[in-house]
């Protein structure tokens, strides 16, 4: 555990809050202040496994729908070399959980990028990172529920309906309703449900895509397919901005494994874990995609016509139009809805990953102290849950008003937030390890040198992906000469500092540093640890 000098005891507050005094009820001045903050905030310890952690994180990447939405998109951007770039955009993605994991070991904290944000940088830049992950959670609410609505509606050969936005709307709603009654049950509810969609999605990830492997390699694919090539593997021939394009989009594929560590404190063994869950959760997600884009690029091949990738009509689904030409019109309505359970279990780990990170703020009085009221049976922050749940849900029928462009747009957008906080967390961990990094080889690599490696990359794409998103033809709406990704990508961004500002003034002593800071010793009690 990091230390950071002499520090004082936290006792409880109202309503099993910590409070602070000693140090922290000093008045600010310009030093840090030391205290110590006993984590649990109200939390179940102890209850998800290394098993369930790793799921809950692979369900937040949501692996069939992210393939079915980035794929088509890969192939027109780096021709065959799609599952290269799904190489390369896993190395900035796994250093990057490498620092989570070193933070993760030291303070298991369901903050996590709040947390260690503002213990390295103060408490402006850790609110920041706080929001950035709030608001690219919440924009996914509404977008995953409208998506699981689609498919499964699909599913039921109601494609009149799953056209309609009214009854995207309705059953994406009733959709939402029926996860916030499960995540206000309990993280085990949570836990076991997930593990029921994840492992429906990898059966049937697998089973197509062995399938389709076969009946390619047996020449039972049809006149479309081609025979799968090594060289897909390697990025041979790129270009720069086609390797940018491609690894953007498999940032959005890879996003949401860091969903474990916001349930660190409910997690087995919290220093080890939830840390383990990223990394192994990352390489899972490393071996899936590269099968099934090779399985899919090898049956669908390349063509600019029927299931060919290259086919205008095939860029927002390049898988669900395989399951009836690769396994049969049984396993393709299966195929749909793994998809839509895909998208279910992503919103279901939203609002739990999301509800827990505002918990972290509530108690260390960055937010309003409603948001840090946890259920006294179920050990869930409900009024969070639900705050996320509804607004996120809101937000999607607002945009949905305004124009379905927007919408789509704003979905879009969310690559700058997730880099951002990525990025912030990862030069936290160099940050904060900085005086101990020469102390062993495994320091300098795995608390210095990848995790720096990992931020430089995320910056890069932060950077990047502003740069393309200020075009006015990127997306499908724009505000003048700027596209209207970037505007709704840094505008929700932005919108952070004016919220902070009017959190400060209810919540001076976070902004002061009086309630988190370097000074800080995050304590986990032996009942949580073990």
């Amino acid at each position: 555990m990091i230390r950071f000098g002499k520090y004082n005891d936290v006792g409880a507050g109202e309503n099993g809050l910590p409070s602070f005094r000693g140090a922290m009820g000093s008045k600010a001045s310009s030093a840090p202040t030391t205290s110590v903050m006993t984590a649990g905030k109200g939390l179940r310890p102890g209850t998800v496994s290394l098993v369930g952690s790793v799921v809950i994180a692979v369900s937040s990447v949501a692996p069939a729908y992210s393939l079915a939405a980035v794929l088509a998109g890969m192939v027109a951007a780096v021709g065959t070399k799609a599952p290269a770039l799904f190489v390369i955009g896993f190395v900035p993605m796994m250093l990057t959980a490498f620092a989570f994991r070193e933070l993760a070991s030291e303070t298991p904290d369901c903050g996590s990028a709040f947390t260690w944000a503002t213990r390295a940088f103060g408490p402006w830049v850790g609110w920041l990172a706080g929001w950035a992950s709030v608001v690219a959670a919440t924009v996914a609410v509404g977008n995953g529920a409208q998506v699981a609505a689609i498919y499964l509606l699909k599913a039921l050969h109601l494609n009149a309906l799953a056209n309609s936005m009214a009854a995207q709307v309705a059953v994406g709603g009733l959709a939402v309703i029926g996860l916030l009654v499960l995540c206000l049950r309990g993280i085990e509810v949570t836990e076991r449900t997930q593990a029921v969609l994840v492992a429906l999605q990898f059966v049937m990830l697998a089973l197509v895509s062995v399938i389709a492997l076969v009946k390619v390699c047996g020449h039972h694919a049809g006149p479309q397919a081609v025979m799968p090539r090594w060289d897909w593997l390697f990025p041979a021939g790129l270009s720069a901005a086609a390797v940018a394009h491609g690894a953007i989009l498999c940032f959005f594929a890879y996003w949401g494994w860091d969903a474990c560590l916001a349930i660190s404190e409910e997690t087995k063994q919290p220093h080890k874990n939830p840390g383990r869950a990223a990394v192994l959760a990352t390489i899972l997600m490393l071996g899936t995609y590269v099968l099934v884009s090779f399985a899919i690029q090898a049956f669908a091949g390349f063509g600019i016509t029927g299931i060919g990738l290259n086919n205008p009509q095939n860029a927002n689904d390049a898988l669900s139009i395989l399951g009836d030409p690769v396994a049969g019109r049984g396993l393709a309505v299966v195929l749909l809805l793994a998809i839509s359970s895909s998208s279910l279990a992503s919103v279901m780990t939203s609002l739990v990953k999301t509800a827990r990170g505002v918990l972290a703020m509530a108690v260390y009085r960055a937010l309003p102290q409603r948001f840090a009221r946890v259920h006294p049976q179920h050990r869930t922050p409900g009024f969070a849950v639900l705050t996320i749940g509804i607004g996120g849900f809101t937000l999607y029928l607002v945009m949905t008003l305004v124009s379905q462009n927007s919408l789509t747009d704003m979905v879009a957008s969310l690559g700058l937030a997730v880099t951002f906080y990525y990025a912030t967390a990862a030069y936290a961990c160099v940050w904060t390890y900085r005086r101990t990094l020469r102390r062993s080889a495994r320091n300098f690599w795995l608390r210095g040198a990848f995790p720096l490696i990992g931020a430089v990359a995320m910056t890069w794409a932060f950077v990047q992906s502003a740069i393309d998103m200020y075009a006015p033809d990127y997306g499908k709406t724009h505000f003048g000469p700027v596209g209207g990704v970037f505007v709704l990508g840094m505008g929700l961004l932005l919108l952070g500092i004016p919220v902070a500002a009017l959190s400060a003034l209810g919540s001076r002593d976070f902004f002061r540093g009086k309630t988190l800071n370097a000074g800080t010793e995050i304590v986990v009690p032996d009942s949580v640890a073990r």
